[in-house]
């Protein structure tokens, strides 16, 4: 056959994974990274499906039925402006000097003050339990994505409806268009409060979420000027909000013409957006922030990429831009790739707190036993929902991992698997007993001898926890079953994930 009509393999950026090579491992690895991991069953389902549907069934998840977020679930009242005629009132006071209604109204607002911070605790109580809960994993997945790319902290704001609202839009647009939650970004309350533009006002512009839109929202740094930002801060000049709706106060925006990235006019908030959103670097910069998230971390500077790496982000950002900024083609590319599934992807992400905690209760079905201790085991790991640390959220990767956040890793596995605290123990776990003996189940109806065999439950262990089966683990499992008389009942097992999940391996996903 002549050189030139010789079908041309196509390079790896580009393969999609053959339906041959997707099997258990392929799952599981699907089943972290687009979510927070799987049951035996839904891992060996999404195997017997082939990529083409487990990545179907997971990124068009909208035709799984699942409760939105109801609007009022949570109380949008305990931070609120004055009314008229408080505000009458409060006036009035000050001017008489009336020190007492002075200070019934400090008394008012130090309530409410206290009161919200009770809710924003609900408010992750209720954030835990539906990433617990959801059949939809990457909905919530990109939800806390985008949580921690438009990182806002209640500890700033101090608004806990305004957090729950923001957290609503992340969620409406989980896997929609990255275009629309941009320009949504700027009329969000909760991040106009944040980044100050509540009081930018023409010929005071402040330049918080102008720079920050462009350096951490949207492009990157080296793909705008100072002078972009200085425009850019007119440009959303008004933008603001009242109580807990978006309001443009055309009053206090800058009129004049504007020149950001190119493009000039009399330019407003929108106009900047849109500037923003026809520069490549745009797609460049969320591709890679969505291959940082899911695939494995990488420099942000474009050039530092390596370049296989830098080919594919590459192609995520061409498909990005075919389809407008639609999200959808852009993960159904990416959890149907070759690269994807590669082994030095698999088996090699530090696993974020939440991945750690949420995943352990969903692939190992633990009773979620206490929302306070999970919440606070998050907290003490470095990832407190709704308190992200700066405008940068999260760092990530190996920065999760430590002398002291491992300690506490360790201790909210064995909360989970035996309700065992640190220091006490948990009154309800034995109303809460784990039924470690039903991960065995899937095993026991498919070969029923395999799951008398400790090297056959071990094997079977570890695979579905660490995604492999160490040598060096597997026996040190094995050893543990003989030395206990190698009886496999139910405490043998919660005994065996004791030790899996207290592994360095068991911290990757």
């Amino acid at each position: 056959m002549p050189a030139q009509d010789q079908p041309t393999r196509l390079p790896k950026h580009m393969r999609s994974i053959d339906d041959s090579r997707f099997g258990y491992d392929e799952a599981r690895h699907l089943l972290w990274r687009a979510g927070f991991g799987g049951t035996p069953d839904q891992i060996n389902t999404l195997a017997s499906w082939g990529p083409q549907r487990a990545v179907e069934h997971i990124v068009e998840y909208d035709s799984i039925p699942y409760e939105s977020p109801d609007a009022t679930l949570f109380d949008s009242q305990i931070i609120r402006p004055y009314t008229e005629e408080e505000q009458r009132i409060i006036r009035q006071a000050r001017q008489s000097r009336d020190e007492e209604t002075v200070a019934r109204f400090r008394l008012m607002q130090q309530q409410s003050q206290r009161d919200d911070r009770r809710q924003v605790r609900r408010i992750q109580h209720w954030w835990v339990t539906r990433l617990i809960e959801s059949p939809r994993p990457l909905e919530e997945k990109l939800t806390l994505f985008w949580h921690g790319h438009f990182a806002t902290s209640y500890r700033t704001i101090e608004n806990s409806f305004h957090m729950f609202q923001q957290n609503q839009l992340f969620r409406k647009h989980a896997s929609g268009n990255f275009a629309e939650l941009l320009y949504q970004i700027i009329r969000d309350p909760a991040m106009l409060a944040y980044l100050d533009n509540n009081d930018s006002r023409v010929g005071r512009p402040n330049e918080n979420l102008a720079r920050e839109l462009m350096e951490l929202f949207s492009l990157g740094v080296g793909n705008y000027t100072e002078r972009d930002i200085k425009e850019g801060a007119r440009a959303l000049t008004g933008y603001s909000f009242n109580d807990d709706s978006f309001v443009f106060n055309e009053n206090n925006h800058d009129k004049g013409s504007k020149n950001i990235l190119g493009q000039s006019g009399r330019l407003d908030g929108d106009d900047f957006v849109t500037a923003i959103l026809e520069q490549r670097a745009c797609s460049r910069f969320i591709c890679t922030k969505l291959y940082r998230y899911f695939v494995a971390q990488v420099p942000f500077n474009w050039r530092d990429i390596p370049s296989d790496q830098r080919a594919f982000i590459d192609q995520m950002a061409s498909t990005l831009l075919r389809s407008k900024y639609d999200l959808q083609p852009v993960l159904t590319k990416l959890f149907l790739s070759e690269h994807f599934y590669a082994p030095s992807v698999m088996n090699e992400q530090v696993k974020s707190p939440v991945e750690l905690v949420v995943g352990a209760v969903r692939s190992l079905h633990t009773p979620v036993r206490d929302l306070n201790i999970l919440t606070e085991a998050l907290d003490l790991m470095g990832q407190n929902l709704m308190f992200p640390p700066s405008v940068k959220g999260w760092d990530g990767g190996r920065s999760w991992v430590n002398t002291s956040t491992f300690f506490v890793r360790q201790n909210i596995l064995a909360f989970l698997l035996t309700g065992k605290k640190p220091v006490g123990y948990d009154a309800l776990a034995d109303q809460q007993e784990y039924k470690s003996e039903e991960l065995l189940s899937w095993l026991r109806e498919t070969d029923p001898s395999a799951a008398r065999d400790p090297a056959r439950v071990t094997d079977y262990l570890l695979r579905l926890t660490l995604g492999s089966a160490p040598p060096r683990a597997s026996a040190t499992l094995e050893d543990f079953i003989h030395d206990h008389g190698d009886n496999l009942e139910r405490g043998m097992l919660t005994a065996l994930l004791l030790i899996i999940t207290a592994m360095p391996e068991y911290q990757l996903c």
